[in-house]
């Protein structure tokens, strides 16, 4: 029965996929052609109804539209700008500066805005101007901003996170925000690494003269209100004063005080096209959400995730080489799907066959997210690779050669997050979220 299941499951997504279905109606209509060999049509589409309520009638997905609001505040908001000074004042007198300066700033705009594309369009067109006029190769400054962009998805507030949280059936979201910090840090330093090591071969410098703690302080203190958010909203959810929820709805009510009051930068017409936006692409998560648990009772009732580790087990039992095989497909996966409806997908799947062997659901979900992150720049979707490459005026082949050196440094942080559980859990274990 599982086997069956699962092979009309696959066919059906994949067909609906490559004839251009939205990816819930997809997700929706395979789960249900799975079930249907086994359970009767009409109980089959009552429980899936049920299974759509009870999957989006949960206050922690609250969560996701108020941070997706706080986000799309934060893009309009004049947030980019102060944190490229920010990072510059401490990196500029590195050879190099502006590509690092493009990372450090795309760490910190994803983590705000959580949308790696929304990072790549900001930090990257307000430093191409500095790139061209310093020399740089455009090429090289496309792929940097397009492969540092994701590393924000990592540092809370994640959304993938959450919906993490909701499909793995209630794992802290505290935890996996406190978590996401190191892995986040690793992409980060590993996109660093790549571009220091390419300036410095290709003879970049960095500003002239010494640095300078008083321009670093202003940079600071102009940046510090945007940055002031991560520390009251995560500050505030790991010493349990407010839930991820009501974190949320405090990210919105800040940013959108920033963004009107002290920096002026949305008109009432503006805040409206916000709004308009955030609900459109919130409907779209939370929808997706719900349907995925149809996908989640049709792999429970089938037994799909016990075949899946029956056969991984098969293969072997070591849980170095089964962690690989994951990888192996997760990044196969990346390609094609994006990060949300990936882990609504693979988490049943690939969760309780890595808890039996001891591993924490907060270190596979962190594993989860890294590797699926690595999907957004890579093509045939890689949507984040694509708004780099539009933002830098190059083209994919002129940009690829650089994205491979970067490849091989982010998977292998990948590796790094997946083998040594301290770089997920020692966060957590500190702040006693264990």
């Amino acid at each position: 029965m599982a086997l069956q299941s699962l092979i009309i499951l696959i066919v059906i997504l994949a067909l609906l996929l490559i004839l251009g279905a939205p990816i819930a109606i997809a997700i929706g209509a395979a789960a249900l052609g799975a079930i249907l060999p086994t359970l009767d049509g009409e109980v089959a589409l009552i429980t899936s109804a049920q299974r759509i309520f009870s999957g989006t009638s949960s206050f922690t997905l609250l969560a996701i539209p108020f941070f997706i609001l706080a986000g799309n505040i934060m893009n309009q908001g004049g947030i980019a700008k102060r944190l490229v000074r920010f990072v510059q004042a401490i990196v500029g007198k590195i050879p190099g500066s502006l590509l690092l300066t493009n990372i450090g700033a795309n760490a910190l705009f994803g983590a705000i805005s959580g949308s790696a594309a929304a990072a790549a369009a900001a930090v990257g067109g307000m430093v191409r101007e500095g790139e061209e006029e310093a020399g740089y190769d455009m090429d090289l400054a496309a792929a940097t901003n397009g492969a540092s962009a994701p590393s924000g998805l990592l540092i809370p507030p994640s959304n993938a996170l959450i919906t993490y949280s909701l499909v793995s059936g209630g794992t802290s979201v505290a935890a996996l925000f406190v978590g996401g910090y190191l892995p986040g840090l690793i992409w980060t330093l590993a996109a660093m690494l790549v571009g220091f090591i390419l300036a410095k071969r290709l003879g970049y410098q960095g500003d002239a003269g010494k640095f300078s703690w008083k321009n670093l302080a202003l940079a600071t203190l102009d940046a510090l209100l945007p940055l002031s958010l991560i520390v009251i909203v995560i500050g505030g959810i790991i010493q349990g004063v407010f839930t991820a929820t009501e974190g949320s709805a405090i990210a919105v009510v800040y940013s959108l005080f920033l963004a009107t009051v002290v920096y002026r930068a949305i008109s009432l017409q503006g805040f409206y096209d916000i709004l308009v936006d955030s609900a459109k692409t919130s409907a779209m998560v939370v929808f997706l959400i719900g349907v995925s648990n149809i996908l989640s009772w049709v792999m429970a009732f089938t037994g799909i995730p016990q075949m899946v580790a029956q056969a991984l087990i098969t293969v072997s039992d070591n849980p170095v080489i089964i962690l690989l095989i994951i990888n192996i497909i997760l990044l196969v996966a990346g390609t094609f799907m994006d990060v949300t409806p990936a882990i609504l997908i693979f988490t049943p799947i690939f969760l309780p066959l890595v808890t039996e062997f001891g591993m924490d659901p907060i270190h596979f979900g962190l594993v989860l997210v890294y590797n699926l992150c690595i999907g957004n720049i890579t093509p045939p979707v890689g949507n984040t690779l694509f708004v780099a490459i539009k933002v830098g005026n190059r083209t994919l082949s002129k940009v690829m050669p650089y994205m491979l050196l970067y490849y091989v440094a982010i998977i292998t942080g990948l590796f790094l997050v997946t083998y040594v559980p301290f770089f997920s859990l020692w966060l957590p274990g500190l702040a006693g979220l264990l």
